[in-house]
């Protein structure tokens, strides 16, 4: 098994050096340290090892999966300052500075906290063999509503909720659930993805709601797909972002599109002082199996396949990691909360 170790690092070097874009750096990686990767496959033999060799194996398998996250990192970065010089030579645009700047001196840019979470939720996934689709703002009924089983008597159509344009046949999307049903439109099972987004809800804007909002949202449909296949991407998303085992629950929840739904909740200590005071359950991830209904407007025979589909509030997550109190600091424009975050 060492030996094969070798040769698949070596393969992996060998066909890093032939790439020039991102999506296929990325590819590549998942391809060795996913779930199903060949790295992956080789230590689902430790079982039949014996101690003197899982002595080996494993210390051998760590180094590997660090060289080979520092060699993709070095890579991406290769690629993206490569991209940035060609358009530089094809725009020529002009440096230069004007005094006033020069004075103050140059200053680190960065991206926003929720493009920076959205960027990492992206990576970690597709490294678990997901795909990372996007769809239109403006949305129809069909993809909205009626794809993901919502009636016509429901609460999530009346005007107080959804910003609808005047044909009242188009809207704002209320949620990036209909990434999921152009998804399934487009592929054949068994497939798996998640979709970033904006969101817009005709809301009252307080600490933890604002009208617009980001959203990730995913699913994963097969054959004799579990609840314990969702817990597991869950909680293996979780320990990634926050680089530590997180104590979670499932609360059953209804939400048309999924049967059974649940609520997942993450221990929380809010910011300020006093752990009694300030720690509880924070309301993170709505998820569930996805209902027949919307499987068949998705054009999946629900006799055949079945899956899970969850949502993630990213403007929360971000809240949560960063320690923010308010959630009106992310969309403020403040110069002052946002510096916060620039690169250094």
């Amino acid at each position: 098994m060492l030996q094969k170790m070798d040769e698949i690092f070596k393969d992996f070097t060998e066909k890093l050096q032939t790439l020039d874009k991102q999506a296929d750096v990325l590819s590549l990686k998942a391809s060795v340290l996913g779930k199903n990767g060949s790295l992956a496959e080789i230590l689902k033999s430790l079982r039949d090892a014996t101690v003197e060799q899982r002595k080996e194996i494993g210390p051998k398998s760590n180094a590997i999966k660090q060289d080979i996250e520092k060699l993709v990192f070095n890579k991406l970065q290769e690629i993206e300052i490569n991209e940035v010089n060609e358009k530089l030579s094809k725009n020529k645009i002009d440096f230069s500075l004007v005094d006033s700047v020069l004075d103050k001196g140059l200053q680190a840019a960065g991206l926003h906290p929720v493009s920076q979470i959205q960027r990492e939720i992206e990576d970690i996934f597709i490294s678990m063999g997901f795909d990372v689709l996007d769809g239109p703002h403006i949305e129809d009924e069909f993809h909205n509503f009626e794809a993901l089983n919502i009636p016509d008597t429901h609460p999530a159509r009346d005007m107080q909720d959804t910003f609808w344009f005047k044909d009242m046949k188009h809207l704002l999307r209320t949620h990036t659930s209909t990434i999921q049903v152009r998804g399934m439109e487009s592929r054949k099972p068994p497939f798996k993805f998640v979709g970033p987004g904006k969101v817009f809800r005709c809301e009252r804007t307080d600490a933890t709601h604002e009208m617009c909002f980001h959203q990730l949202e995913g699913m994963m449909v097969g054959k004799n797909i579990t609840v314990g296949n969702l817990i597991y991407f869950m909680k293996t998303l979780l320990k990634e972002i926050f680089k530590k085992d997180m104590e979670v629950r499932l609360r059953p929840g209804y939400f048309p599109f999924v049967e059974p739904g649940f609520e997942l909740d993450i221990r929380w200590k809010k910011p300020g002082k006093g752990e009694s005071k300030h720690s509880g359950w924070l309301e993170l991830l709505p998820c569930g199996m996805v209902h027949p209904n919307v499987l068949r407007a998705g054009g999946i025979d629900p006799e055949e396949y079945n899956g899970f589909a969850f949502g993630l509030g990213l403007d929360r997550l971000v809240m949560v990691k960063y320690m923010i109190e308010d959630i009106r600091h992310l969309h403020s424009g403040d110069l002052r909360f946002n510096k916060q975050f620039k690169a250094y």
